[in-house]
């Protein structure tokens, strides 16, 4: 039998960069469950699909065991952020809440991705598509679930968010810069650009043909 690679060990502070963003995502995900009015149920099932969507296929991807079934927290943390959206007044979570949570955990999810799959040995421009890939998609399995028109076919600015977070990662990877400073570095962009979009109305042009 082939002996199993050694897992990387990723510094402290990007794994807490990792729970922040699942959690995050998993209150989006809930928050979506109360504006459709769903039973608690579908609040567990919607804070688990988006915490964990995008982190799944990326590990699927790069080779790496899958995240979130080695261990009990992650489902915690996800049945938490289900369980806070459950008994939080509605109006802690009015207006823009869902857009605004899953801004935060934008930008932490694709810092994180990108790193993980450089972890992995895996190219920086894939690695940079990982942590897109991470931000992203756990977002649009919920929008498609919810029946909401996805994400991808908005011109607004998220996926450049996501991106922008990923690729300033693994471009100070490349340069040498690494740890808690690049991180945060790249999670504050991601999030500083969707906020500012979220704002302002930025979005991209869309094609006229």
């Amino acid at each position: 039998m082939t002996p199993a690679l050694p897992v990387p060990a990723l510094p402290l502070a990007l794994q807490a960069l990792d729970l922040f963003g699942i959690a995050v995502f998993a209150v989006s995900g809930a928050l979506l469950a109360a504006e459709k009015r769903q039973t608690f149920v579908t609040f567990l099932f919607f804070a688990v699909v988006t915490g964990v969507g995008g982190g799944t296929l990326r590990d699927l991807l790069i080779g790496a065991p899958v995240f979130w079934v080695q261990t009990n927290g992650v489902l915690l943390i996800c049945f938490g952020a289900a369980l806070l959206v459950w008994l939080a007044s509605r109006r802690w979570f009015a207006g823009r809440a869902l857009l605004w949570f899953d801004a935060l955990g934008l930008g932490a999810y694709a810092t994180y991705g990108a790193a993980k799959a450089l972890a992995y040995g895996i190219a920086p421009v894939p690695a940079f598509a990982m942590g897109v890939l991470t931000a992203c998609a756990g977002g649009i399995i919920r929008d498609v679930l919810a029946g909401e028109p996805s994400i991808l076919m908005r011109p607004e600015l998220y996926v450049t968010a996501a991106a922008l977070s990923a690729g300033l990662l693994v471009g100070l990877a490349v340069l040498g810069f690494g740890g808690w400073g690049a991180a945060l570095a790249a999670a504050v962009a991601g999030f500083g650009l969707r906020g500012l979009a979220l704002a302002r109305g930025w979005s991209l042009p869309a094609y006229r043909g």
